[in-house]
């Protein structure tokens, strides 16, 4: 198995776990306003990357590492300004954000054609 091909399968899984982690998170384990919140969206919004992150679309991995962030920020602050379950998800959140975020650079290295390779040699 090509190492790119674990790249994928690894990026994946962590993007699959982070939907599911953030619908649950403010869907019902923890919402900002009992019963449900809006915030259910940042969930789905994840799921606009996920065919092209399962099918190896390089251009779905280049912007989904930008993408990301705003999940890692966004866990990062919970993580540190909210406590018990909430802390817990955040961090949850912040570790899969980042481990995804590492992924897709990796996968967007490991897929670099001829051209990039020989730009990225001169630099």
């Amino acid at each position: 198995m090509r190492i790119a091909t674990r790249y994928q399968i690894a990026a994946s899984a962590c993007l699959i776990a982070l939907i599911f982690l953030c619908l649950a998170w403010e869907g019902w384990l923890a919402p900002l306003k009992p019963g449900g919140s809006w915030m259910v969206l940042k969930g789905a919004f994840l799921l606009i990357p996920l065919f092209g992150i399962l099918r190896g679309k390089r251009y779905t991995y280049k912007w989904l590492s930008l993408f990301i962030q705003f999940y890692l920020m966004e866990g990062l602050l919970r993580a540190t300004s909210d406590h018990g379950l909430i802390q817990q998800l955040a961090i949850a959140e912040t570790t899969l954000a980042a481990a995804l975020f590492v992924l897709t650079i990796l996968f967007v290295r490991a897929t670099r054609g001829p051209k990039e390779e020989k730009a990225a040699q001169q630099s």
